[in-house]
């Protein structure tokens, strides 16, 4: 079972709708999914049809506790989820109170190691202390980056976290780093593309910017694939999951349609 953590400190980066589709590609492929949905925003869980949950179905008895057991998922488009919702924002307080309590969910994912082949954990936009159970718990990160100034200049905000988070999982490294909004039509986009090129490997190709195509999709609470499967968006995710399935060692072969 390999977990992958979508991570970036900024908020509108593209990790929720990155978490989604590329999971529900690599499912389409055949691997067995789980996402796990961390932002007390509950972005994902609402996207697949879960906005108002129970606590008990989310991790927040696992974020708070060492001994707590992941709850049964619930089911959406191929895909398990563990939804999220307001209260998981409740959580932060009480894991500070709590030695190790940020590998919490690391020491969870145990338990369900034979059920899984791929984990995909969508973390919320901070260093708070529900950012470091999504990292900590994962073998590698995706760190989406828009094609934006504010792109460039939240890079070293997320590597400084990734070296402080190494202190307690040295092996933790960055999979991918993904493009994302990206419009080539301006100069703008193709100078940050640029820029990223220089600096970040292993680099992905960049995700373009079709807002209306992305927007329809989380209003029909579908993935991609399901909700446009011929579209130039759902192509794009279907190449970034076979991106994301390389660099990271999963040996899948996704169907570009």
């Amino acid at each position: 079972m390999l977990t992958l953590t979508f991570f970036n400190h900024a908020g509108g980066a593209a990790k929720t709708s990155l978490a989604l589709n590329t999971g529900h590609a690599l499912a389409e492929a055949g691997l067995r999914v789980l996402l796990i949905d961390l932002d007390p925003q509950a972005n994902l869980s609402a996207w697949l049809g879960h906005p108002l949950v129970p606590d008990e179905q989310t991790a927040f008895a696992v974020a708070v506790s060492g001994d707590a057991r992941l709850p049964g998922p619930l089911r959406a488009h191929g895909l398990d989820l563990i939804p999220s919702n307001l209260h998981m924002a409740l959580s932060e307080g009480q894991m500070m109170a709590q030695e190790g309590a940020t590998l919490n969910l690391r020491y969870a994912l145990d338990g369900v190691r034979e059920r899984y082949d791929l984990v995909l954990v969508d973390s919320p936009p901070s260093l708070g202390k529900l950012a470091v159970l999504a990292a900590l718990a994962a073998d590698q990160l995706v760190v989406p980056v828009p094609t934006r100034a504010k792109g460039l200049s939240g890079l070293p905000g997320v590597l400084a976290a990734l070296n402080t988070y190494r202190r307690l999982r040295p092996e933790l490294r960055v999979g991918l780093f993904v493009p994302t909004l990206y419009d080539s039509r301006n100069s703008h986009d193709r100078e940050v593309l640029a820029a990223l090129r220089s600096q970040l490997q292993p680099l992905a190709q960049p995700l373009n910017y079709r807002p209306a195509t992305w927007n329809d999709s989380a209003g029909a609470g579908e993935p991609l694939g399901v909700f446009a499967p011929n579209s130039p968006a759902a192509q794009e995710v279907r190449g970034l999951a076979q991106e994301i399935a390389d660099h990271t060692g999963l040996r899948v072969t996704v169907n570009r349609g």
